[in-house]
């Protein structure tokens, strides 16, 4: 009985830290809705290929992906567009994830609430998930799962290509 009240006790200290975020978020704006034609007109307009990384603040393999794609945004940055693409979550979760992992890095955040676009992008309910997206709106790969430096510089290197 002491080790299963212990045990409850610690998975509650863990829940706590991982819960609500102190996070000052006054400086981010909401999210805006997504929508599938929207995003494939943009990335269209933009006339470059786009890494459209679909992620949630409630997601923890979306939190340990976070530096990976911030740093590969502000390195690509001009030649690749990146896309946060927040599904089935809310507002004040969405803006705290972005002011903890993603403040400076030069990625546009959409709002996908009930997470059609990801449906109709070729992609499932689960979380974290990447579209590569040629400057045409065709997605040319989807990864399923968290991304890793490897898989995202040879996706980044085929889309580079594919564009030039």
């Amino acid at each position: 009985m002491r080790l299963r009240i212990a045990a409850t006790a610690m998975l509650l200290t863990a829940v706590a830290a991982c819960g609500g975020s102190t996070t000052d978020t006054s400086d981010i704006a909401d999210l805006p809705p997504a929508s599938t034609a929207e995003l494939t007109v943009s990335i269209q307009a933009a006339g470059l290929p786009a890494v459209v990384n679909v992620w949630a603040s409630w997601c923890g393999p979306c939190r340990s992906e976070a530096p990976l794609l911030a740093t590969a945004a502000s390195q690509f940055e001009g030649s690749i567009n990146f896309i946060g693409l927040n599904t089935r979550d809310s507002q004040p979760n969405a803006k705290g994830f972005i002011a903890e992992f993603l403040a400076d890095a030069p990625i546009t955040h959409l709002f996908d609430r009930d997470g059609d676009v990801v449906i109709d992008f070729g992609g499932t309910s689960g979380v974290p998930l990447t579209f590569f997206v040629d400057g045409e709106g065709a997605v040319s790969t989807v990864h399923f799962g968290v991304i890793d430096e490897r898989t995202l510089a040879l996706a980044i290197d085929e889309l580079l290509q594919t564009a030039g």
